[in-house]
């Protein structure tokens, strides 16, 4: 007896309630697949439907997963982690996306790559397909964020029909439950160095005869929200050092005295508002370690080679000493005020004479408290825990 050869190929379709299109789109896949020629599976992703999807799937031969979790990316990871092919395709039950373009991407895959894209703006959106702000705000804005955010050169960020190897599914480790597993695909292709590519693909009207589960302005603020929070450098690091060196010129410039920029004379109260901005400046920027850190700890980002490298490092004491110092340098120039106030027989002070003392002083004793406080934050971060591996069901 000939033993089956191996699957190739697995197709998944998460759907929610698809019974108008769903048997469509599992003809139009194995139509696709049959003319590769190779051994694939098709399974649904069955996300708690209740107008028939299930049987329709079992009828039209796919392979059913239900999954109670409601998510788009519990449909998507549970039902993934049952596919046996090995390269892993997957698209939506709604007939927006054309199957037999499956052979496009299962190319490309076995020349190499790790994450193939589909991308509708070279394929071709169909009238009707796509909300206006969606294809001309949305998604390009977004791909571009991407882009500059993580490199690499998807334009179509948030095409739902793409393709990818079994070993770059388990090396990327996804974790996100809702809409933003489609984006933290692609992030995690471009941290962890994967190969990706796009080939061209046709958008259409989906067949549902319902509003889509979509919400444009909702999902897409996730979506950008979440790719801020998985690049901290752009939105804490990056802004916070900028607010440091502005808040650090413009002390320096007016710790000797007041100085004017044509009829403008800046002095003590913009002295305070710079000190401010060197205190909001260095909270943002530790804060970007620290996020940056727990990603990594908690897998959400490949851990990177400085972090094993210094991970062991003394970055509680470290810090601690570097905040106590700051906290004496404090002590010190508040003392200093008190012995300049002496000068003056302890009696009344113009305010711009004082304030140069108190607004340095009151920073770096501030800044102090904030090093130690992260220092200890990191500390915890750094520690080694044996963690339990996710558990996962399938039926």
């Amino acid at each position: 007896m000939s033993t089956p050869a191996p699957i190739e190929v697995s197709v998944v379709m998460p759907c929610l309630n698809e019974v108008r299109t769903l048997a469509a789109c599992i003809a139009e896949a194995r139509a696709g697949l049959e003319s590769l020629g190779v051994p694939f599976e098709i399974i649904v992703a069955d996300n708690g439907s209740t107008d028939g999807s299930r049987d329709i799937a079992v009828a039209a031969g796919a392979r059913l997963v239900p999954v109670a979790q409601k998510g788009y990316g519990h449909a998507l990871r549970d039902s993934l982690d049952t596919a046996h092919g090995r390269f892993l395709l997957m698209g939506d039950a709604d007939l927006s996306y054309d199957f037999s373009h499956a052979g496009r991407i299962v190319e490309k895959l076995r020349e190499g790559y790790d994450l193939v894209m589909g991308n509708r703006f070279l394929g071709g959106i169909q009238p009707g397909a796509m909300p206006w702000k969606n294809r001309y705000l949305g998604n390009p804005v977004l791909s571009l964020i991407g882009r500059v955010f993580f490199g690499g050169a998807v334009r179509d960020f948030h095409c739902g029909l793409r393709g990818f190897t079994a070993a770059a599914y388990r090396r990327m480790d996804l974790r996100t439950t809702g809409m933003e597993f489609a984006s933290e695909m692609v992030i995690k292709a471009r941290l962890h160095g994967l190969h990706v590519t796009e080939v061209p693909t046709v958008l259409r009207p989906d067949g549902r005869g319902r509003p889509p589960h979509l919400r444009p302005w909702r999902d897409g603020w996730r979506h950008l929200r979440f790719m801020l929070l998985f690049s901290p450098r752009w939105l804490f690091l990056y802004p916070g050092l900028a607010l440091m060196l502005l808040g650090l010129g413009v002390g320096a410039a007016l710790l000797p005295g007041p100085f004017r920029v044509g009829g403008v004379e800046f002095d003590i109260n913009t002295l305070l508002f710079a000190a401010i901005a060197v205190l909001i400046g260095f909270q943002s920027t530790t804060f970007a370690l620290l996020s940056k850190v727990f990603a990594m700890q908690a897998g959400l980002r490949p851990v990177e080679p400085w972090w094993n490298a210094h991970r062991d490092r003394a970055w509680l004491e470290t810090g601690s000493l570097v905040g106590l110092a700051l906290i004496l340098a404090g002590l010190g120039i508040a003392l200093g005020g008190v012995w300049y106030w002496g000068q003056q027989n302890f009696g009344d002070l113009a305010p711009r004479e004082i304030m140069r003392w108190l607004i340095p002083g009151s920073l770096s004793l501030a800044v102090g408290c904030q090093l130690i406080l992260a220092s200890f934050f990191l500390g915890v971060l750094g520690l080694k825990l044996e963690s339990a591996p996710p558990a996962h069901s399938a039926v």
